[in-house]
């Protein structure tokens, strides 16, 4: 598998060195008509849909056993969210940290960490692969989403489910979200624990997403929100994740 990632991962950050090339300033203009944005949103409605074809929606992503561990599995990304009000919640241990789950739902939850451990867990073993192009593998304990989804009911309408961050990187707050697919796959959790000890902050305390069959990027850390929604046109640039938005990061992370 190692061998179809790396050239995937340098394909994703050479599209993403390119778009941190400035703008022309016609490019802006053509960017900023409704009209044309919203053939450009269409475009990634397409290629989400036809990214999701090729894959078996079914599939797993391999699990490893103890032996396996790596010695030190590396923080992603922020490794302590800024502000007085994250630094209080941990000096607490998060015994106050919510988890809402809002939107296209028939029931609104907002979940403590007791709460969201009172909950059936699934641990399994499985390999981070991160767009910088490094890999390790760790032991993740954590409920699955789609049992908290079940307990919130999705209404009809919902296609996508967005994930809220206490993250902020530069002036935005992180964000990411994936298809109903990835959302209700077993091996998508919402993971509290790491090597069968509380989470580090470093790698998403209290709690984080493990969306195993996708990239680094979409394992979005220090979660706060959890939302359903037919569409991710308005959120954010609308292309469904922080550095999809920012860097032209591949929405459908796929491995």
């Amino acid at each position: 598998m190692s061998g179809l990632i790396l050239p995937r991962r340098r394909l994703i950050a050479g599209a993403g060195g390119l778009a941190a090339l400035p703008l022309l300033s016609a490019c802006d203009a053509i960017n900023e008509a409704p009209a044309v944005r919203k053939i450009l949103s269409m475009g990634e409605e397409m290629n989400r849909a036809s990214q999701r074809a090729l894959m078996d929606r079914d599939a797993l992503a391999r699990e490893f056993t103890r032996a396996d561990l790596s010695p030190i599995f590396r923080s992603n990304g922020t490794s302590l969210p800024p502000g007085e009000a994250y630094a209080a919640h941990a000096r607490a241990g998060f015994a106050d940290w919510r988890v809402s789950v809002t939107g296209l739902v028939a029931r609104p939850l907002s979940l403590s960490m007791a709460d969201i451990r009172a909950m059936p867990q699934r641990t399994q073993i499985t390999r981070h692969d991160c767009v910088e192009g490094w890999s390790a593998i760790g032991e993740w304990t954590g409920v699955q989403l789609s049992r908290v989804l079940a307990a919130a009911g999705l209404r009809d309408g919902a296609r996508f489910i967005v994930f809220r961050c206490a993250d902020r990187i530069g002036d935005a707050l992180y964000y990411e979200s994936c298809d109903l697919i990835d959302a209700l796959h077993p091996q998508t959790i919402l993971a509290w624990a790491l090597n069968g000890d509380i989470l580090p902050i470093a790698n998403g305390a209290p709690l984080r997403l493990r969306i195993e069959r996708q990239l680094g990027y979409k394992h979005a850390k220090y979660l706060t929100g959890i939302e359903a929604v037919a569409s991710l046109e308005g959120l954010g640039a609308g292309k469904g994740g922080f550095w999809q938005d920012r860097a032209d990061y591949e929405w459908y992370a796929g491995i």
